[in-house]
């Protein structure tokens, strides 16, 4: 607990050194520096709100404690109902306090890539993956993000084997960052006369997007391949090498494109993936190190790597990480996902707010 209130008062300290740095001259006529500054100050400053809070509400329950213990027999029972309302506070404000110390994900309020692919099983794989691709797009739609499609490739019946968007929006990342891994989908595919129930999977990835300053890429360690993009089945659609194939050879990373007709934009939807996938390898090799709450990585999509079953015979979704189950597969599968989504996150910020009261 010391070494909490020490965080605290230093927190504190840093919080009075910003205000007092917003108000001089010399910041003020920095636009960069102000809003620095300005972006510090407002991320701290509900840390700060609770703990002066917090402070008086110590000073309060001390004088209570005093009155009763007096003499006055009216003034102690007086004091002894304030006192257990004072105490409940202080409760609530110091767990309030623990969640705000928990380190914030520099990555949460990024736009995300969104990556789907299909795993397992066939066709119906890939008609799950498509049915998770627009279960992300409803959900997007009712944040009000923007989803622009990078790259699909479709199957002939209806299905994805794979797509790769992005998604543009306020706290993109942090409300998306734990659905990536395997999902699993239980049901009678139409074509099975038997009635019989296959089981199929789908890989989900969401990286945040890197811009420029987050990964710096040297142009030697690229190999640049144009190509005529194709339809299905290898059908030319475009007689121009449009088309962009880039590899990152440190890595032999490779992403393609070929949706655009220009080359040139091709190449610029290109890079913007490959940023996004060696900022993850680089994200992941730091978070390896120092936490294991969260999966980077989405498997090899094998059935028994799943983070979530869809069961659609019983019209259920199940959470395998959180032991959480909802039977509102229809509305999930629409894109209400909110119900979900913050059952994960308060689970792993429960984890979290463990290894910050084990610090303190």
């Amino acid at each position: 607990m010391c070494r909490m209130f020490d965080k605290l008062v230093a927190e504190e300290k840093r919080y009075t050194e910003l205000t007092h740095l917003l108000g001089t001259s010399e910041v003020q006529s920095d636009p960069a520096e102000y809003r620095k500054y300005a972006k510090e100050l407002a991320e701290i400053e509900p840390l700060i709100e609770r703990f002066r809070e917090y402070t008086a509400l110590v000073h309060d329950i001390a004088q209570t404690e005093e009155l009763a213990a007096g003499a006055d027999a009216d003034m102690r029972d007086l004091a002894r109902e304030e006192l257990k309302a004072l105490v409940a506070r202080r409760e609530a404000l110091l767990a309030d306090i623990k969640i705000l110390l928990i380190p914030k994900d520099p990555n949460d309020q990024k736009n995300v890539m969104l990556e789907i692919r299909a795993g397992t099983g066939g066709d119906e794989a890939a008609l799950f993956a498509s049915e998770l691709f627009r279960m992300y797009a409803k959900f997007a739609e009712r944040q009000g993000w923007r989803l622009e499609v990078m790259s699909n490739s479709d199957t002939d019946g209806g299905g994805l084997k794979e797509v790769i968007a992005t998604i543009e929006g306020r706290g993109v990342y942090s409300r998306l960052k734990y659905e990536s891994g395997v999902h699993r989908v239980q049901r009678v595919p139409a074509t099975e006369a038997s009635g019989r129930i296959h089981t199929s999977t789908a890989t989900v990835a969401v990286l945040p997007e890197a811009e420029e300053v987050d990964i710096q890429i040297d142009a030697k360690d690229l190999r640049i391949d144009t190509f005529c993009s194709s339809g299905p089945g290898g059908q030319s659609v475009n007689t121009t090498y449009s088309a962009v194939r880039i590899t990152h050879l440190p890595t032999n990373t490779v992403v393609s494109q070929q949706d655009e007709k220009s080359q040139i934009k091709n190449r610029a939807k290109a890079m913007k993936v490959l940023r996004a996938r060696l900022y993850e390898m680089e994200m992941r090799k730091q978070q390896d190190a120092i936490a294991k709450d969260r999966r980077s990585q989405v498997g090899t999509g094998e059935r028994s790597e799943k983070i979530r079953t869809y069961n659609f015979p019983q019209n259920r979704i199940t959470d395998h990480r959180i032991n959480f189950t909802t039977h509102r597969l229809t509305e999930v599968l629409n894109g209400d996902l909110a119900e979900l989504l913050d059952n994960v996150s308060m689970f792993y910020q429960s984890e979290k707010l463990k290894d910050a009261t084990a610090v303190s």
